[in-house]
């Protein structure tokens, strides 16, 4: 794996002051292409022994146009106050759509809009329904020097999947559900095995 690491740099917010640092990750896309992935870790000013840790996935939609569609940018918001409080980083990858790209992710939206659940357009648009990659992840602890985390997560694939690089202890992260999330936090329960 090739990748690079920036220098660290304050991040005062209003969830608290963190430290920001990204990581540069020369990898391909779903499609095949070669695609550089800019990554960040938000970490506070000290972490803990056992750190709390958010792995969030972008979500353009819900992180910043605070689409009611999804949970995305509820769990941001929730996860850099709770790692504010108790310490610990955030890692937001690069990964829009769960790994389908933005373009994609679009259309999967409108199939969305015709009735399809959002597995099902994923499935229908010829894409898993979750193509995300965590290696870059094993990197991000060994270079903070992680070996044990709290990770604020409902997906129990996560949790298997970062297990191969520290000990994780899992720390459930709820968000109160809306008329137009319902169907798609259902769906997560039951077709991707979320605990919610």
């Amino acid at each position: 794996m090739k990748f690079e690491i920036s220098n660290t740099a304050k991040l005062p917010t209003s969830f608290g002051d963190f430290k920001l640092t990204a990581f540069r990750e020369y990898t391909t896309n779903i499609e095949g292409r070669a695609c550089e992935l800019e990554h960040l870790v938000i970490s506070s000013e000290s972490l803990p022994q056992i750190p709390l840790v958010r792995l969030h996935s972008e979500c353009l939609t819900g992180d910043v146009l605070s689409s009611l569609k999804c949970d995305c940018g509820g769990e941001l918001h929730l996860a850099l106050k709770l790692i504010a409080k108790e310490g610990g980083m955030l890692l937001y990858l690069r990964q829009e759509g769960r790994g389908i790209g933005l373009f994609n992710k679009i259309n999967a939206y409108a199939l969305q809009d015709r009735g399809l659940d959002t597995v099902e357009a994923n499935e229908e648009l010829g894409f898993p329904k979750d193509a995300r990659n965590y290696d870059i992840v094993g990197e991000m602890f060994k270079h903070f020097n992680l070996t044990e985390i709290k990770l604020l997560t409902n997906n129990p694939k996560k949790i298997d999947l970062l297990s191969r690089f520290v000990k994780v202890q899992r720390s459930p992260i709820i968000i109160e559900p809306n008329c137009h999330n319902e169907h798609y936090l259902q769906v997560k329960k039951e077709k991707m095995g979320h605990l919610l």
